[in-house]
């Protein structure tokens, strides 16, 4: 069997690159290169059969419009890796988009009412926060908590209160980013039973579903009985094969009234889902399985290492991460101590580490302490960034002063 080579990157290497997630940001700390760590993509290369795929496209000037051979291609694709998580979909509710994104527009604009509240469970992923406002919507904010076996719990009470209030949609992501968990079944059916009873619509966005850790198990929502009635799932090749840039994402409705309801506008979304997007979909979820079983390996080594590195920092907590490629660190108790002056953790880092994290406070109100991080890139890299950051910590205990 191959194996796959997911140590090569290296800081030069990264720092050539070009994409934003290494150029955003002109260092301006004492290091000369600056840690990319706050965009949710990968450094680690992409499949081989993607890669050669993509190539023989180049080599054929085969860059024309998406054919629907293609399409029902990707769809069956799809239908057969859902399979794999105990979830039957059929060919006439699954949709074709350019990203995850599209399916809470669809779900905001087709299948709520004008003016209702959005329910957003935090710490989330910060559009979730921001795009509810370009369709005039107000967002319920419904912080989560770190529990002491280091799990992160949804509110459900508030959840239940939220709907009260005259929300209609719940976003949920599953896994999720950035608190890495995997909900349970458990957990699901008795958020279904909530979202039922109010009448309510989740939209769950599944896109990091191809990165469970360590043999994690999530299930998917729109797979259960009681969601049937109200769901809207994205799912995308996107995260677990590296190809954001190709814009191509699948939307499964659970009801078939709804799709059947949607059916007649599809083509205004999938039409501009990009013709590789849709062909690299196939492609991985067909063919590229082993590098992304091997992918999610070397990933649980780099979270091993991560969470460990931070259980030594004291007054820092980071939950378990059960999928994605995300932790979200709380340095709430250094905050508090006056370590970072007038700075927040992520600013702090960005000068005094060289390493750039997401704000906290993009996630959510009361988040302003911590950082969300990615961790998919070499090991190497991973180590150096975390160097950095623990030097950065221990100067400020050494010499007791915040950074100004």
């Amino acid at each position: 069997m191959r194996q796959f080579d997911f140590d090569s990157v290296d800081l030069d290497a990264m720092a050539r690159s070009g994409t934003v997630k290494w150029s955003a940001f002109p260092n301006s700390s004492d290091y000369p290169e600056a840690i990319g760590m706050w965009l949710a993509e990968m450094d680690l290369g992409i499949a081989p059969e993607v890669r050669d795929f993509i190539v023989g496209c180049a080599d054929r000037g085969d860059f024309g419009y998406v054919s629907d051979e293609w399409r029902k291609r990707t769809v069956g694709a799809t239908i057969a890796w859902a399979r794999d998580f105990g979830w039957e979909i059929s060919p006439e509710r699954t949709f074709l988009s350019p990203d995850v994104l599209t399916g809470l527009r669809i779900s905001i604009d087709r299948f709520t009412s004008a003016g209702s509240p959005v329910i957003v469970p935090t710490p989330a992923y910060m559009p979730f926060l921001t795009l509810p406002h370009e369709h005039d919507r107000d967002v319920i904010e419904v912080p989560s908590a770190l529990g002491e076996d280091g799990l992160w719990r949804l509110d459900y009470e508030g959840i239940e209160a939220a709907f009260a209030r005259g929300a209609e949609l719940l976003v949920l992501c599953n896994p999720w980013n950035p608190a890495g968990r995997c909900l349970t079944r458990g957990e699901l059916e008795r958020l279904a039973r909530i979202v039922d009873a109010a009448g309510g619509r989740v939209f769950e966005d599944c896109v990091h579903l191809p990165l469970l850790l360590d043999g994690a198990e999530a299930a998917v929502y729109g797979a259960l009985d009681v969601a049937s009635r109200h769901t809207v799932t994205a799912v995308a090749a996107s995260k677990g094969w590296n190809i954001p840039g190709l814009k191509c994402a699948q939307i499964v409705f659970a009801d078939e009234g709804d799709a059947a309801a949607f059916a007649p506008h599809a083509h205004a979304v999938s039409g501009v889902a990009s013709t590789l997007g849709v062909q690299a979909a196939a492609v991985c979820y067909e063919e590229a399985g082993e590098w992304n079983r091997q992918l999610r390996g070397y990933l649980s080594g780099n979270r091993d290492l991560l969470e460990a590195r931070v259980a030594a920092w004291d007054g820092v907590r980071m939950g378990r991460v059960e999928g994605t490629y995300i932790a979200f660190l709380d340095f709430a108790q250094l905050a508090e101590r006056g370590a970072f002056g007038d700075l927040t953790p992520a600013q702090f880092f960005a000068r005094r580490a060289g390493v750039t994290l997401t704000e906290g406070r993009s996630c959510g109100r009361g988040f302003e302490s911590s950082c969300r991080m990615i961790f998919a890139t070499s090991t190497a890299i991973l180590t150096e960034a975390l160097n950095r950051m623990e030097r950065a910590l221990a100067g400020v205990r050494k010499y007791g002063t915040p950074c100004a």
